[in-house]
């Protein structure tokens, strides 16, 4: 048994698919198989019941999944306990983000990091709101990304980006040409929308509190597959600013703001209060704020 096995056998238990976690390890389904089934001869019990074409824990698995986080925990605990013995910061970083944050977001966050402390081991879990909180109250994760509010007394945040949502068209969408477009006069286009989520949320409340019905085409689970449904022209969407730069740069997409439509979005980097964090992670911090926050708002944080 070596970590390597742990870390699959708890991907496999988080995503309860074979499939999902090959994707998430960068293996082959019968790689992640071989391991599973490697650690069920090894701890003499089955971990997972895999019948009816569905994955469950087995009451052995329930159990197993407990000391697989321990002992993944405590490895992570050792490594930054001897990094804390050095002035340079070592050891290792987990961050969890969602789709949109983890492709437009972090990655110069991350990179100004790895110039800055190479010797640090940085990694992403990309997921969706509820399962990142999730992470970090268990300690999967260092770090959350997510859309403040988060209702939840033991967290703490540090604000590191804000933006807003903007209507997103097809250039040659008639959407496109309209001057200070409003949720009426968008109304009456078909509309690409994510299937659940907060901006799910907040774009069907909009819409309510004028008494406007939504024309909804299609529902995706993927803000980049909501990008490319809209630049063929299937409808018109909304997206955070941020994650339509290089698309309307391309000329892929038109984005305008939406006049009676104002929603903005806080992203904050979420750890649990009691967490003593270590010299990486105060330096990440540090980092994101410098490079994804106006200076007033990394003095509203600290307060």
């Amino acid at each position: 048994m070596d970590f390597d096995q742990l870390e699959t056998f708890l991907e496999v238990a988080r995503s309860l698919s074979f499939s999902r976690a090959a994707e998430k390890r960068f293996r082959t389904q019968p790689a992640i198989s071989s391991q599973i089934r490697a650690l069920e001869e090894e701890v003499g019990a089955k971990l997972f019941d895999r019948s009816g074409g569905k994955v469950a824990l087995t009451a052995a698995g329930k159990t197993f999944q407990k000391y697989a986080e321990e002992a993944l925990l405590s490895k992570r605990n050792v490594i930054t306990a001897m990094a804390e013995l050095e002035r340079v910061p070592r050891g290792e970083l987990v961050v969890a983000g969602n789709e949109g944050t983890s492709l437009h977001i972090l990655p110069e966050v991350f990179a100004e990091f790895k110039r800055q402390y190479p010797s640090v081991s940085v990694s992403i879990m990309r997921s969706e709101h509820a399962k990142i909180v999730e992470y970090v109250l268990d300690n999967t994760v260092d770090f959350g990304v997510v859309t403040l509010p988060v209702n939840d007394n033991r967290m703490q945040f540090v604000v590191i980006h804000r933006d807003d949502l903007v209507l997103i068209a097809a250039p040659s969408h008639p959407a496109a040409r309209l001057q200070d477009p409003r949720l009426a006069d968008l109304a009456q286009y078909p509309l690409v929308m994510p299937k659940v989520g907060r901006t799910r949320d907040a774009l069907e409340s909009a819409f309510y509190a004028q008494s406007l019905k939504m024309n909804i085409t299609m529902e995706l689970d993927s803000s980049e597959l909501l990008k490319r449904f809209v630049a063929a022209g299937v409808g018109i969407g909304f997206i955070a600013r941020s994650n339509v730069v290089e698309d309307v740069r391309s000329g892929v997409l038109a984005a305008a703001p939406v006049a009676d439509l104002s929603l903005r979005r806080d992203l904050a980097l979420v750890f649990r209060k009691d967490k003593a964090l270590s010299r990486a992670a105060l330096a990440f911090i540090d980092i994101a704020v410098k490079i994804k926050n106006p200076q007033p708002l990394a003095a509203e944080a600290k307060r």
